[in-house]
């Protein structure tokens, strides 16, 4: 399994479109994440970053996803930045493949 992780905020551009055309936008983005949900990709969360956080990023919203493979996730991101996603937000993106806590610390160690 790949995860990856999105915490994003709104740029002023995304603010000054209008409630319709916001709306349209994430209708056009909702059947694209469709299409990868029905080929086994996982969103494990889509959240707003809770305010009282200790340490809080500084990203109003993040997302959670899984991915069958790393196939499937460099997909995913091609087609973020083709629906024009960055245009509108200002994004901070993490991934890797699951692992174990003994082998990260572990790689932490060695570091």
């Amino acid at each position: 399994m790949i995860y990856f992780i999105e915490l994003w905020n709104a740029k002023q551009v995304w603010r000054d479109l209008s409630q319709e055309e916001r709306q349209n936008y994430m209708a056009q983005v909702g059947g694209a994440i469709q299409g990868l949900i029905e080929q086994g990709v996982q969103i494990l969360s889509w959240s707003k970053n809770d305010e009282a956080t200790s340490l809080r990023a500084g990203y109003d919203y993040f997302a959670i996803w899984g991915f069958p493979n790393q196939e499937m996730a460099n997909q995913y991101q091609s087609l973020v930045e083709g629906a024009g996603w960055y245009n509108y937000f200002e994004q901070v993106n993490l991934m890797g493949a699951q692992d174990s806590a003994e082998s990260v610390i572990g790689h932490l160690i060695q570091v």
